[in-house]
């Protein structure tokens, strides 16, 4: 599965690494972005780095689920998650932005002042992207594997 990693990209075979499930082999990345209740700008200083923390070591997230980067800017959060098939993206983000809010309410009081009571922290949409191999090779892998496959397959009977 190596031969998906181009030379020229980012990823090198080190880095890019598949995951295998009950019945699958994946590499799902996915980059996700949200902002709090009318984009307030509710993570600096210390709080920045804490929120970081937090969402680096989320306590109770499934175990295939990987965290791979967190960056956390005073208006919105970025993470790149790994999460399996099985898994619906959206309950994912779901349970991230339900607990972190659990959190950082009890733990700061002045963000449910901020956004004026209004339940939760977190502002409702989000945007999600996946991460992976280009377009160009996927093509050249799919176009080769018949090649591929005959080498691979000769027994002597």
């Amino acid at each position: 599965m190596n031969r998906l990693v181009q030379t020229a990209s980012p990823y090198t075979i080190e880095t890019m690494r598949y995951r295998k499930g009950a019945h699958c082999v994946y590499k799902t990345e996915y980059h996700i972005v949200w902002t709090p209740r009318y984009r307030r700008k509710l993570f600096v200083n210390n709080i920045k780095a804490e929120c970081e923390s937090y969402f680096k070591t989320m306590p109770d997230l499934q175990t295939d689920i990987e965290v791979i980067a967190v960056n956390v800017q005073p208006d919105h959060i970025h993470i790149v998650l790994v999460i399996p098939p099985r898994i619906a993206v959206a309950d994912v983000i779901k349970y991230l932005k339900v607990q972190s809010a659990k959190t950082f309410k009890a733990k700061y009081g002045f963000m449910q002042k901020a956004i004026w009571g209004r339940g939760g922290i977190w502002s409702r949409g989000y945007f999600v992207s996946t991460v992976g191999v280009d377009e160009k090779t996927i093509l050249a892998y799919v176009a080769n594997q018949e090649k591929e496959d005959k080498g691979q397959l000769q027994f002597e009977l």
